[in-house]
């Protein structure tokens, strides 16, 4: 049987509660980070009003408001986030216990058997009328296209990808609309000519493979709408990742470094969306002999924050001594988690 899988997808969910419970926020730009825009802190979200000023998630917020003085700049309420998430999530048992959250804001549904577009249409009401809030919900047979649905109307949107000509349907779209794409990965796809995904469709499955190891395999499936990853009920995660695979082997220390930000903030992100904080810190270098070392520094204190992983991870980068030695892969990990509502004892030395 072909699988029915829904894809709900918040629309701006933080600055959307606050705008919610303050109705004079209501048509301001809203920015959730810090409450002091001059501080070091970054844009957790920003309203749909405030993106209109090119403010984005994870833009440090002295830049948000240059970009946006008028902003109403607010600290993160995690609390009240988690709260909302919960009523979000009964909503989703009442139609399924195959439920893979993959953050506060967002969820795969599987519905497998049943009638998924009336539900997804119904899931959406049902958010709109008992919480309040707009979800952007998308519909398909696998994951990848439920969530390129999802994206395709936001806010507020509803969209149905069927498996008719679907690989004429991804081709035009931009290449960084494969999940797993982000500013870097695009960059270095650009630079090998691909811009589109009809531009991975025409490329050989074992070149793929071959510059980009395992993530090239996907890239092949993806880039033609084949995902055949099952919706996997909540579990508590172990680690949070974030890798690249170099198209050419990369010797220059300030892209490793370039690369090792990218990935604190997004895993510093990732971390506050799940409410979860790391003890361990772990690097990975893959070199083009596929010879992988790996250096990890354990925290006294959990933490989430990004700037404390850049830096501690610029540091194991410096005790590698590489000395312009060649990397295939870069990668770094967060583990060792305190999930919401453990308790841990502050170490104050």
């Amino acid at each position: 049987m072909e699988r029915s899988i829904i894809h709900v997808d918040m629309d701006a969910f933080y600055a959307a509660i606050e705008q919610r419970d303050n109705p004079q926020l209501r048509g301001k730009p809203v920015v959730v980070g810090g409450s002091n825009p001059h501080s070091r802190g970054v844009v957790s979200t920003a309203s749909y009003e405030a993106r209109a000023y090119g403010i984005r998630s994870a833009m440090p917020l002295k830049q948000a408001y240059l970009r946006c003085p008028q902003a109403v700049f607010l600290p993160v309420n995690m609390a009240k986030y988690k709260e909302v998430s919960g009523q979000i999530h009964r909503i989703f048992r009442r139609y399924t216990s195959l439920i893979e959250p993959v953050s506060l804001d967002e969820a795969f549904l599987d519905v497998t058997g049943a009638d998924a577009v009336s539900l997804g249409r119904e899931i959406k009401e049902q958010i709109k009328k008992e919480v309040g809030l707009t979800a952007s919900v998308g519909v398909s047979y696998n994951k990848f296209l439920a969530k390129l649905a999802s994206d395709m109307e936001k806010p507020d949107g509803f969209t149905v990808i069927p498996r008719e000509n679907i690989e004429a349907f991804l081709a035009p779209l931009p290449v960084n609309r494969i999940w797993g794409v982000g500013p870097r990965t695009q960059e270095y796809l650009n630079d090998l000519g691909i811009f589109t995904i009809g531009d991975l469709q025409r490329l050989d499955r074992n070149f793929l493979a071959k510059t980009f190891g395992k993530w090239g395999e996907e890239l092949y499936l993806l880039a033609r709408g084949i995902d055949d990853r099952p919706v996997k009920a909540s579990r508590k995660p172990k680690s949070l990742g974030e890798e690249l695979t170099f198209p050419r082997d990369e010797d220059d220390p300030e892209k490793l470094k370039a690369c090792l930000a990218e990935f604190s903030q997004a895993l510093g992100q990732r971390l506050q969306k799940r409410g979860l904080a790391g003890h361990t810190v772990t690097l990975k270098i893959r070199f083009p002999d596929f010879v992988t070392i790996t250096r990890s520094h354990t925290f006294p204190n959990p933490t989430d924050k990004p700037e404390e992983l850049y830096r501690r991870s610029l540091l194991l980068l410096k005790k590698l001594k590489l000395n312009r030695r060649k990397v295939r892969l870069i990668g770094l990990t967060v583990s060792n988690f305190i999930y919401p509502g453990e308790p841990y004892q502050l170490t104050l030395w």
